[in-house]
């Protein structure tokens, strides 16, 4: 099976964007993004959260500046297609356990079929993280539609 060369505009298309995420802990907050995410024909919301759970549990995903990636460690989704990137701002900031130390505000959620896949996600995902105006975008939380848009932009650059 050929593995589908989706952007994260598209992940995040997939995902959708959840604002006002409530929780006093990544745990809580966790249970409360993957409790309002759509079904994923393939994975139970119990068994997502507890690989997201394990995986946090090994060391933060809490990646710095409010930001946090939490995903599970190995790929859940059976297909490509039900792979996807969630995006979430917390109606208030969380411990996280950052090695900087800031209280994340936004998260990524990150749901893979392949190894090879997650990675590529990750990769891009933290690539955009660290540049000044997306960076700037999530803080504000922006609309969705604007994110997307830059992220489109810089993608169409990179073929």
């Amino acid at each position: 099976m050929a593995i589908i060369n989706e952007g994260l505009s598209g992940l995040i298309r997939k995902g959708g964007l959840y604002p006002n995420l409530r929780g006093t802990s990544p745990r809580e907050v966790l249970e409360a993004f993957i409790g309002a995410l759509p079904p994923i024909p393939s994975v139970s919301r119990d068994e997502l959260l507890t690989a997201v759970l394990e995986r946090e549990a090994l060391m933060s995903t809490g990646i710095s500046g409010g930001i946090a990636l939490p995903h599970p460690r190995n790929p859940l989704a059976a297909t490509e297609g039900e792979r996807f990137v969630a995006l979430a701002f917390l109606e208030t900031a969380v411990n996280w356990n950052s090695l900087d130390g800031v209280k994340v505000d936004t998260l990524l959620l990150i749901v893979s079929s392949s190894a090879k896949q997650h990675l590529q996600t990750l990769s891009e995902i933290t690539f955009f993280c660290r540049q000044k105006d997306f960076y700037r975008l999530l803080k504000e939380r922006a609309p969705l539609e604007e994110m997307l848009r830059f992220i489109d932009e810089a993608e169409k650059n990179w073929k």
